[in-house]
């Protein structure tokens, strides 16, 4: 199988192209120890690491966003990651790789992510990863985050690309969901912080892949 008439690669952010987990979990666990709490082992972490915030409060507190004190500790979480947002974070194994080669197909590529520009553009711009991305539009650049289209097809409009010459490629139902409102092929990426119990397959994605460079055998060109 390959996409035809591909002219751009969109990517989600943590879990995706970035292992961000052990920064996340590290700004919430610092919020236990602060309190007297014993740390948790990353192992613990992890696993949510895509839900942001609200994955790591829970981990962390036990507490969901019902909880009295979630907006209190939702805002102390993100103070601490904005701290240390790019201590331990890195790119996953051969995402370099295959970055490479969509430019070197001529592919452009950019970054679509439900992280705020508060955090999304800073980490980015730190990462020499993302020098030759295109665009990074976060969660709050448009009035509607991930499972809405809407921030797919700002980040193509910027990219001058119709959005059906897009692919889109998550780690999250979200994701794919978002990327076939959007008209794009999607992809879903089984690297990241998938659990053992995740049905990738009920997504109804395009197509999968276990390994970054597994989207090239995709997207090759005539």
């Amino acid at each position: 199988m390959r996409f035809a008439g591909v002219r751009a690669v969109l990517f989600d952010l943590d879990g995706t192209l970035i292992d961000s987990a052990p920064d996340l979990g590290y700004a919430a666990d610092l919020m236990r120890v602060q309190r007297g709490l014993p740390s948790l082992p990353m192992e613990r972490y992890r696993p949510l690491a895509g839900a942001g915030a609200r994955g790591m409060i829970q981990v962390a507190f036990g507490h969901g966003p019902d909880h009295p004190e979630f907006e209190a500790l939702r805002q102390e979480f993100f103070d601490n990651y904005q701290a240390c947002m790019t201590r331990s974070t890195r790119a996953f194994d051969e995402v370099p790789a295959m970055l490479d080669g969509l430019i070197r197909q001529g592919l452009a590529w950019g970054v679509v992510t439900n992280k705020s520009e508060r955090f999304a553009l800073p980490l980015t711009a730190g990462m020499p990863l993302f020098a030759t991305s295109a665009t990074v539009v976060g969660g709050d650049t448009t009035p509607h985050p991930k499972p809405h289209p809407a921030p797919l097809w700002e980040a193509a409009r910027r990219m001058g690309v119709p959005p059906e010459a897009c692919v889109y490629v998550g780690d999250d139902e979200r994701d794919i969901v978002a990327g076939k409102a959007a008209g794009m092929p999607t992809v879903a990426a089984c690297y990241g912080y998938l659990g053992v119990q995740t049905d990738v397959g009920a997504w109804g994605a395009d197509a999968v892949i276990e390994n970054p460079l597994d989207l090239l055998n995709f997207l090759q060109l005539p």
